[in-house]
């Protein structure tokens, strides 16, 4: 039995017992997680170890980070938003305003907006990046603005798996003049006192843990999800020339997300590195509230941020999706706490979320990654247990 670790205000039990289960059931390494609720922190639990593969068996800490993969796309896009909050960056406008090279082949007509809701038809490079040019940051934009829309932009959404890393990175240093990463922890994370990096810092590097594949839990501890994927899902997956595949696929071979270099690089997309507290409190701060500080998103921008832009059939998941601007909303194919909820999975298990009705922000991390792209059973089970926490007028219905 794994020895929980950590603090949770009185009626939360249920979240505590949720993530002890996690490890005796659902196959947890380990793991953290935090809730904030109207600024302050009510849930803050950790156990396990802080490395996945047996590298060691060292502790999970307090201050243990992992690796959040696509989870970070929450985080990184707060930085366009609050770029156009400052007005600084006009949704509506088109990519090429502000990055002249990326009209090629018939880009256009791609707005601001687009890339934000995965509706600029670009999941996909006619060729992948290697490891060292996804990190470069040169080859990664350049193939984004060369490269030709797999569907009109605008007209349907397909989730932009890596290639957001190259759109919204570029977008940022061509407005700001600096890079994604370094505007986040300038103006985001250092401020917050949020632990949360997009470039991890060499002077970090040893609070990082390392990820390893784990196996997923069996039916009955699965937390009322669909393990065994739809045939379509499959079958897309297992197509080397769908989208699905070759989204996933934008860098091949596949990067060692443990190799130091790729944690120090700035991807967006993926290789964000955070706490459970430091998730929880970036979106904490979203809502305002937050230690006194004053809120980070205006309300016209969280509306901006939760607002459907894009709903449906995703041409690269199949399954039904549904987007913000930058955030992925409560939906069957990734549960929240409530409706009105926006926020990010990881792939393989991380999740950060806020919900501004019940003043609830939530940060989950983990160092084994289970196969799943935008719901994980140990974080559901976390977000039930959250829900039976809450109120009767705040649960989940």
């Amino acid at each position: 039995m794994v020895d929980v670790q950590g603090t949770v205000a009185d009626g939360f039990e249920p979240v505590r017992d949720a993530f002890a289960e996690n490890f005796a059931r659902r196959g947890e390494r380990g793991a953290a997680v935090a809730v904030y609720r109207d600024g302050r922190r009510i849930v803050d639990l950790w156990g396990g170890t802080k490395d996945a593969d047996g590298t060691s068996e060292e502790p999970w800490t307090p201050g243990t980070a992992q690796v959040v993969r696509s989870a970070t796309k929450g985080v990184a896009a707060a930085v366009p938003l609050l770029l156009h909050q400052r007005g600084l960056v006009d949704l509506d406008a088109p990519v090429g305003t502000y990055w002249p090279e990326f009209k090629a082949a018939g880009k256009e007509r791609v707005l601001v907006r687009h890339l934000l809701s995965h509706r600029a038809g670009l999941p996909v490079l006619d060729r992948p990046l290697s490891p060292a040019e996804a990190i470069d940051g040169v080859s990664g934009p350049a193939a984004v603005a060369a490269q030709a829309p797999a569907w009109e932009p605008g007209t349907a959404h397909g989730y932009h798996a890596q290639t957001y890393s190259w759109l919204l990175g570029e977008l940022v240093h061509r407005v700001t003049g600096r890079t994604v990463g370094g505007w986040v922890a300038d103006e985001i994370a250092g401020p917050l006192g949020a632990d949360l990096w997009i470039g991890l810092p060499a002077s970090e590097r040893e609070r990082a843990g390392r990820i390893a594949d784990v196996e997923p839990p069996a039916e009955p501890a699965a937390a009322g999800l669909r393990l065994r994927p739809k045939k379509a899902v499959s079958d897309a997956y297992g197509d080397p020339q769908s989208l699905t595949r070759r989204a996933f696929a934008a860098i091949e071979p596949l990067a060692d997300e443990n190799d130091p270099a790729y944690r120090a690089a700035e991807l967006p997309a993926s290789a964000g590195i955070a706490t459970a507290d430091g998730l929880a409190r970036f979106y904490a701060s979203l809502l305002g509230g937050l230690d006194g500080m004053r809120r980070l998103f205006a309300p016209a921008t969280l509306t901006l941020a939760r607002t459907e832009e894009s709903a449906g059939p995703d041409r690269v998941l199949i399954v039904g999706t549904r987007f913000g601007l930058g955030y992925m909303l409560h939906g069957a194919a990734s549960p929240l706490l409530a409706p009105g909820s926006f926020g990010h999975p990881g792939r393989g298990g991380s999740l950060g979320f806020a919900d501004p009705e019940s003043g609830i922000s939530f940060g989950y991390v983990t160092n084994g990654m289970q196969k799943n792209v935008t719901a994980d059973a140990r974080a559901q089970a976390l977000v039930r247990a959250l829900a039976l926490s809450l109120e009767p007028g705040l649960r989940v219905g």
